[in-house]
């Protein structure tokens, strides 16, 4: 029996939910997963998992085991990088997690740089406004935006953004700028629901049934603002060009949300991969600079 294939494979099914699901993460079918992990539990004499029809749950054993097992997989995995030279020169995978528009209009452009830069290194960027999880997905950098929670992992604050109100001038000029919390109740919403409750909007709106339309990416929350549909929310930077090219108006400045970080994290242990090390390098100094003059 291959240890360490079992070991993996054990993980895969714990972080997948499932057997098939783990089989289709690692390409095998699911009766050598089914059979691979009967193996390792026969070589341990105990078992690792309790199957049912509807879910797996570790026991008390597969706990201890899942925690022993990801960490020498970890230490092999930084072994065989440390033998290619990944400590020595920036080279192989780098894997890099932003939110979808902010890494389309900060990380991508910065990403493009550090390749010129670096020829015997690849990138793949994963953009999504769901918070990855660095140490599961193997992610070597992402971009946070909001509080962190604690952790081992390392931050290094670039910034920070907050929420906003906007709306296009023509829609203004036709329904009124608003200056108070209750003029909100008289437009229109679009209401990006990412943004979550820590910015749902304030007063009565909703309930009144002004909410026009809601959507689940910043991008189109800006293009239905900008094509007049009503006055929206969404961070500073994601308004930025559009205020600055005057398709969009800020408004209810006194309603702004509070100040959030934007941070650049990456996993705190053992030692971090030359490649890792030279984007931290190139984009800390890049995302506070351009993150200053967003905040002009």
């Amino acid at each position: 029996m291959d240890r360490l294939e079992a070991m993996a494979i054990f993980v895969a099914i714990v972080d997948t939910g499932s057997l098939s699901a783990a089989g289709r993460r690692l390409g095998m079918p699911l009766p050598t997963i089914s059979r691979k992990l009967t193996h390792l539990e026969t070589h341990l004499q105990t078992s690792l998992l309790v199957r049912s029809t509807r879910k797996l749950a570790l026991t008390d054993a597969g706990t201890s085991f899942l925690a022993s097992a990801r960490r020498i997989l970890d230490q092999v995995d930084e072994a065989e990088r440390s033998a290619a030279g990944e400590y020595l020169a920036p080279k192989g995978e780098l894997l890099v997690a932003a939110p979808i528009l902010f890494g389309r209009l900060h990380v991508l452009p910065l990403v493009n740089a550090f390749l010129a830069r670096h020829p015997e290194v690849r990138v793949r960027l994963e953009l999504s406004d769901r918070n990855t999880d660095i140490i599961e997905d193997h992610i070597d950098v992402a971009v946070r935006i909001g509080p962190l929670p604690d952790s081992t992992l390392v931050a290094t604050r670039v910034g920070a953004v907050r929420s906003v109100f906007c709306a296009s001038p023509a829609y203004l000029a036709a329904h009124g700028t608003p200056r108070t919390e209750a003029d909100l109740d008289r437009l229109d919403a679009i209401v990006f629901s990412a943004l979550g409750e820590r910015d749902t909007w304030p007063g009565s709106s909703r309930e009144r049934g002004r909410t026009r339309l809601t959507v689940t990416t910043a991008e189109s929350a800006l293009d239905a603002a900008i094509e007049g549909i009503g006055v929206t929310r969404i961070l500073s930077y994601q308004a930025a060009a559009a205020v600055r090219e005057g398709r969009l108006q800020l408004i209810l400045r006194h309603l702004d949300g509070p100040s959030l970080d934007v941070s650049l994290i990456h996993a705190g242990q053992g030692r971090v991969a030359l490649k890792a090390r030279a984007f931290l390098d190139m984009a800390a100094p890049h995302l506070t600079q351009e993150l200053a003059h967003l905040s002009r």
